[in-house]
C-alpha cells in the first residue's frame, strides 16, 4: 500500500490546486460582473452638462448632453461590424459656440463616402470616453489617406482644432442617412472568467482521471507479478 501513498497524495494535490484556481476565477468572475455592473449603470444615467475640465478617473462613460454644429471634416477610423464588415467611425468637431470637442458620429459601410453632417444646431446626447485601442500590433496611423487605426485623441484633436475630450453619440436630434450610432456598451469590454473557471475544473478531473488510470496501472501490474 504504500507504493500507492506518493501517487495518491500527488493526485489530490494537483487536483486541489487546479479546483482552487477554479474557484479563484469565479471570484474574479463575481468581481467583473460587480465592475460592468457599475459601468453599465453610469453609461444610461441621465445626460449631465459637458464638464468644464473632464478627467478620465471620473468622468470615463460619464453621459453629456451638448448643443451646437457638426463640422464639415470627419476622420475615418478603420472598424469592424459584426455581421455587416469592414467600415470606418467618423470623428468630426462638435462646435457649441464656447467648447469644441470631438464627436464620434457613428458607423458608415468601408466602400461609402463620407456622408456631410447635418446643417444647423444639432442637440447630442452621449457619454465621454478616453478609448484606449492603441496595441504593439497596431498599424500607424494614415493621416494622408484619412485612415486611422484607433482613436487617438490627441492628434485628432490638434488636426480637427478641438479639445482633446471625445463624446461618443448616443443620439442626436437629427438623423444621419447611412451613419449608424455605436454608442458605448459593455460588449466590448472582455470577461471571460467563467470559461477560465470551467478549463480548470475540467484539468481538475482529468487530472483525478490520469491519476486514477495511473493506480489502476499500478495495481494490474501487481497482479501480473503475482499470477
Amino acid at each position: 500500500m504504500r507504493r500507492y501513498i506518493i501517487p495518491v497524495i500527488f493526485g489530490l494535490a494537483g487536483a486541489a490546486v487546479l479546483v482552487g484556481l477554479g474557484n479563484w476565477q469565479l471570484e474574479r468572475l463575481a468581481w467583473k460582473e460587480a465592475i460592468l455592473g457599475d459601468i453599465r449603470a453610469r453609461i444610461t444615467a441621465p445626460p449631465a452638462a459637458l464638464p468644464e475640465q473632464p478627467e478620465i478617473k471620473t468622468d470615463r462613460y460619464l453621459p453629456v448632453r451638448l448643443s451646437g454644429d457638426i463640422g464639415q471634416e470627419a476622420l475615418r477610423v478603420l472598424v469592424s461590424q459584426k455581421q455587416i464588415g469592414a467600415g470606418y467611425r467618423l470623428i468630426s468637431a462638435f462646435d457649441t459656440g464656447a467648447r469644441r470637442v470631438l464627436l464620434d458620429r457613428g458607423f458608415i459601410s468601408v466602400n461609402d463616402p463620407i456622408p456631410a453632417p447635418p446643417s444647423g444646431a444639432v442637440e447630442v446626447t452621449g457619454n465621454l470616453h478616453w478609448p484606449d485601442e492603441r496595441l504593439s500590433s497596431t498599424p500607424e496611423n494614415d493621416v494622408a489617406g484619412n485612415i486611422w487605426f484607433a482613436r487617438d485623441l490627441a492628434p485628432m484633436a490638434e488636426i480637427l482644432r478641438t479639445e482633446p475630450i471625445l463624446v461618443v453619440a448616443r443620439k442626436m436630434s437629427v438623423s444621419e442617412p447611412g451613419v449608424e450610432p455605436l454608442p458605448l456598451d459593455i460588449g466590448g469590454i472582455p470577461n471571460d472568467h467563467l470559461n477560465y473557471a470551467i478549463t480548470w475544473y475540467s484539468l481538475a478531473l482529468v487530472w483525478l482521471a490520469m491519476t486514477g488510470f495511473f493506480l489502476w496501472r499500478m495495481r494490474q501490474a501487481e497482479k501480473g507479478k503475482t499470477t
